[in-house]
Order: structure tokens, then C-alpha cells, then sequence
């Protein structure tokens, strides 16, 4: 048994996704350090690393324990070390939940309708989802306390929608993406109006930040909002990368090995939709990481999903800290907000796959 299990980590853990695994982890590590270095509270290089690696925090479990809860820090620490584990560290960590979710989404998205131009945000759950944060915010601002569940909400309705206008007698890939367009199409212009109902010059800026995507102002209560879900998401989405498999076999061979394809394609666009919400809930909607991640990962250890999910874990994080580095800096005291970052990425590669592919995108 236990050689079985060695043998089946050992074909899992090959070259190819041990080098994703490192570099995407050698990314978040400086991004994060870099991120802890710059602020509004000026202190050195060596100061900011140093608040990092505090032992203070690092081996005192209660402390960790505290800044997770939002609970009274027992010890007393220093005013560096109080800013970077406070303020600056949960952007970081903000930055690591939101891609490693944006990153699976994209990837179960991309197997359920076989088509490597799919995403949350191509297919309309992300603006579904980002529709309703935005109403909960505008008109129901004393329910923002329940941000992700309505955004969850929000992303699931859509996917309805989108599953409705596609069926015919069954859906496909193509029918899916198109529909998704046309959804996340009519809840953007949902979006648009909502602003017309909004009093609050305030409510209307954090708005514009939801809808563009942005990390500032995150926080542990973030961290903790995130952190729940996506410790339910990250091992189901390991489990199912069989079914996951199989689906890109095709729907013919899929129910030849006895799967039910419409009931298992829509239960793990459940999880997509999960993943994406979290994500959406906590930072807005950050485009085209569920398309770019999964596509750069595909091409480097191959299309098994054993592989494919857990290097998406790795390097969602990468790209959603490194964009936020760049977003932070490249208009150093203005805070550009992370999803404008990741959309100039993400714009032209979408194109570049589009004129690549002959087949609309088909895996």
C-alpha cells in the first residue's frame, strides 16, 4: 500500500511541477517582502524583514492565533513589527487566497467545457458574483457582513442562467462560453446601474474598487473570510481531478465509463463558482487570473488535473502577489488596484490564444 501510494506521489510530483512549485513560491516570497517594505510608515529594508521574521509572532502561537481572530495581541511588540503583521502582511496573504482560488475556478472551468478560453470571468460568473457584492454594498450595505455568501450566490444564479440558455437537450462547451458572454454581459450593465442608486461618495469608491479588483485596505477580516472557504475548496478540487480527467476525454467516452456528465459538470461548477466567490468576496473582481493560470501551468506539466490543480495552487499566488508588487509601485504613492494590472496581462493573452487556437479554444 504504502508503495503504491509512494509510486503514485512520485509520478505526481515530477520535474515539470516541482519547477512551478519553486519559482511560483520564490515569487510570493520576494513579492511578499516587497510589499512589507513600502508604506505609509517609513522604515528600512532591514526593518521591515526583520518585523517579518519577529520571533515574537513566529514561534508564539497565541500571537498568530490573535491576529487570525482579531484578538488582543498578549504580547507587547514593536511598532514595525506591529504594522507589518497587522496591515501589510494580510495584503500578502489576501494576494496568496485569491489567486490559489482564481486559479482552481479557472482550471475546473476550463475542464468542464473543454475549452482552455473558459473563466469565471468569461463566463459570467464573476460578474454575476461582483453584482451581487456591489447590490449588498450600494442598497443593502447592513448585510455587508455576509459579503461572501451573496457573492456566492450572485455567481451560482448566473451559472443558472448561463446552464439554461445553453441547454439543449444537454450542453456543450461552445453553447457554454457563449452564453456566459451574454450573462456576464447583462450583469456588468447591472453593475453600471447600481451606481445611479448610490448616496455615498464612499460606498460609490469602494464600489469602483470592487468592479475593478483591488487588495488595499485588506486586512485579517479578509484573511479569515477567505481562508474558511478555501480550506474546503483546495482538497475537493484535488479529489475530483479524476472526474476532472474524464470530462476531457469527452462527454461520449466520459459516460461510456460510467459517469453522469451533466450532473458531475454541474457539481463541479459549483466548486468553480465557490472558488471564484471567495475570491470576488474578499478583493473584487480580479480579471483573467482563472484564464492565464491555468493555460501557463497546462503548458508546462501537461493536462493531467493531479498535476494541473495543484500547480495552480502555486501559481495563482504568484501572479496575483507579483501584479499587486506592480500595482503597488509603478505609480508609487498612488495604489493602482491589482485587477487593472492583471487585465493588461490578461487582455492580450487572451487575444494571443484566441488567434492561436483554431477551434474556439478546444483543450
Amino acid at each position: 500500500m504504502s508503495e503504491n501510494f509512494e509510486n503514485e506521489v512520485t509520478k505526481t510530483f515530477d520535474g515539470a511541477l516541482a519547477a512551478v512549485a519553486v519559482v511560483s513560491t520564490a515569487i510570493v516570497v520576494i513579492g511578499g517582502l516587497v510589499q512589507v517594505s513600502f508604506g505609509a510608515f517609513t522604515m528600512s529594508l532591514e526593518q521591515a524583514w526583520g518585523a517579518v521574521f519577529d520571533p515574537k509572532v513566529i514561534t508564539n502561537p497565541d500571537v498568530l492565533m490573535a491576529l487570525l481572530l482579531g484578538n488582543e495581541i498578549p504580547v507587547e511588540l514593536s511598532s514595525e513589527t506591529t504594522v507589518v503583521w497587522s496591515l501589510r502582511l494580510p495584503r500578502v496573504l489576501i494576494g496568496i487566497l485569491v489567486g490559489a482560488n482564481l486559479a482552481i475556478s479557472g482550471a475546473i472551468f476550463q475542464a468542464v467545457t473543454r475549452n482552455e478560453l473558459a473563466s469565471p470571468y468569461i463566463l459570467g460568473v464573476s460578474h454575476g458574483a461582483g453584482f451581487a457584492v456591489l447590490l449588498t454594498l450600494i442598497v443593502f450595505s447592513g448585510l455587508s457582513m455576509f459579503l461572501p455568501i451573496f457573492a456566492t450566490l450572485g455567481g451560482i444564479v448566473a451559472f443558472i442562467i448561463v446552464y439554461a440558455i445553453a441547454w439543449k437537450g444537454g450542453t456543450s462547451p461552445v453553447r457554454l462560453v457563449l452564453a456566459g458572454f451574454i450573462v456576464g454581459t447583462i450583469f456588468y450593465s447591472f453593475q453600471r446601474g447600481l451606481f445611479f442608486f448610490a448616496q455615498d461618495i464612499g460606498v460609490v469608491q469602494t464600489a469602483l474598487a470592487w468592479t475593478t479588483g483591488s487588495l488595499t485596505g485588506t486586512g485579517w477580516e479578509q484573511v479569515r473570510t477567505a481562508l474558511i472557504p478555501t480550506l474546503f475548496i483546495v482538497p475537493i478540487s484535488l479529489v475530483v481531478s479524476r472526474q476532472l480527467n474524464l470530462l476531457l476525454l469527452g462527454e461520449r467516452t466520459a459516460r461510456s465509463l460510467g459517469m453522469s456528465v451533466e450532473r458531475v459538470r454541474f457539481m463541479l461548477s459549483t466548486l468553480a463558482i465557490l472558488a471564484a466567490s471567495t475570491a470576488i468576496s474578499v478583493a473584487g473582481i480580479v480579471s483573467f487570473v482563472g484564464l492565464i493560470v491555468p493555460h501557463i501551468v497546462r503548458n508546462v506539466v501537461g493536462t493531467d488535473y493531479r498535476k494541473l490543480v495543484i500547480g495552480c495552487l502555486f501559481a495563482g499566488p504568484a501572479l496575483v502577489v507579483g501584479a499587486d508588487v506592480g500595482a503597488r509601485l509603478a505609480l508609487n504613492p498612488v495604489q493602482v488596484p491589482v485587477g487593472i494590472v492583471t487585465g493588461l496581462v490578461g487582455g492580450p493573452y487572451f487575444l494571443y490564444l484566441m488567434r492561436k487556437r483554431q477551434q474556439l479554444g478546444e483543450l
